[in-house]
């Protein structure tokens, strides 16, 4: 239970008084789905179609998502994992119900005794294709992957779960994970979205991020995820000092984790959605060894975004 995880790493770590609240109430007696998500489909890109058919999408996915039990975690309403599926119709065919699309994922999570909440997964899926016929039903069974667009929608679904867990405990997430890998291996042979289910496709695909994540050579990424959320930002009220410090060592974890597997797109991945936190992070409160390491480190792991990284020093 997600309760029963949190519970024990309140029980390892001391927690100052304003946090004890969050552990009352261990056993809740109504059990809710893990996640509030918001599911939206843009399709201006496609004229002359009838727009029902992506209304009833939009009702269909959000339904499936919220309204599924995906684990056998227990959460109250207000533990539920906020997340956001907006997806992009560039192409649509009536005929055949196949649907071209870009999906946009992300999943916050907050930072205890603050109103701050932070990201613990987004990426952006281009070639999110499937087929649906307006009113088909949307089923998933773990052990039979037939259908495109539930197994899309399922991968990123445990994708989140197992990133908000690895936030709240060392590899917690790890279940989860390896389902979205499952589900990741069982779809290879699925007709329209073949594309991003296959090994060696691309770096960034969901193939690529999903065996990068559960790869033992990238361990240290899966400990800097923990140190980063868990003891860097959920204790920065307590004490900001001692959060950066560590904040600072999930950095060298995350580089050791792009020595491990110098091919992996994991890190600089992590680092595309993380940027703009971590500069509010360091920035006017750095010491001057944090403002010649940090940008340096995060420099060699995602070269792109050295123009952030170099607001530290200011």
């Amino acid at each position: 239970m997600r309760n029963l995880l949190i519970t024990l790493l309140f029980a390892l770590l001391p927690l100052p008084a304003s946090l004890l609240p969050f552990t009352s109430s261990l056993f809740p007696t109504l059990r809710a789905q893990e996640l509030d998500a918001r599911v939206t489909i843009n399709h201006q890109q496609v004229e002359g179609t009838n727009a029902s058919v992506f209304e009833t999408l939009e009702q269909d996915l959000s339904s499936f998502i919220n309204d599924r039990q995906w684990t056998e975690m227990q959460f109250r309403n207000n533990e539920r994992i906020s997340c956001v599926f907006s997806i992009t119709v560039k192409k649509y065919d009536d005929s055949e119900g196949l649907f071209n699309c870009t999906l946009n994922v992300s999943a916050t999570r907050p930072v205890y005794n603050s109103t701050y909440t932070t990201t613990t997964y987004s990426n952006v899926d281009g070639a999110f294709d499937f087929t649906y016929k307006e009113f088909d039903k949307l089923e998933f069974r773990k052990d039979v992957i037939d259908n495109d667009l539930t197994a899309l929608i399922a991968y990123y679904v445990y994708m989140i779960i197992g990133a908000d867990m690895d936030s709240m405990s060392p590899k917690g997430g790890t279940p989860y994970l390896q389902t979205a890998l499952d589900i990741c291996n069982s779809a290879q042979g699925l007709g329209v979205s073949n594309k991003g289910w296959k090994p060696f496709d691309d770096g960034k695909n969901r193939h690529g991020i999903i065996t990068d994540w559960l790869d033992g050579s990238m361990e240290p990424f899966r400990n800097m995820f923990y140190k980063y959320y868990r003891e860097g930002l959920d204790l920065m009220v307590e004490n900001s000092e001692r959060a950066r410090g560590n904040i600072t060592e999930a950095f060298e974890l995350l580089s050791q984790a792009r020595e491990s597997k110098t091919m992996s797109m994991l890190p600089q991945f992590w680092t595309e959605y993380k940027g703009d936190e971590i500069v509010s992070i360091y920035q006017g409160h750095a010491t001057q060894k944090e403002k010649d390491f940090i940008p340096e480190l995060l420099g060699k792991i995602n070269p792109s975004k050295s123009n952030v990284w170099n607001t530290i020093k200011n």
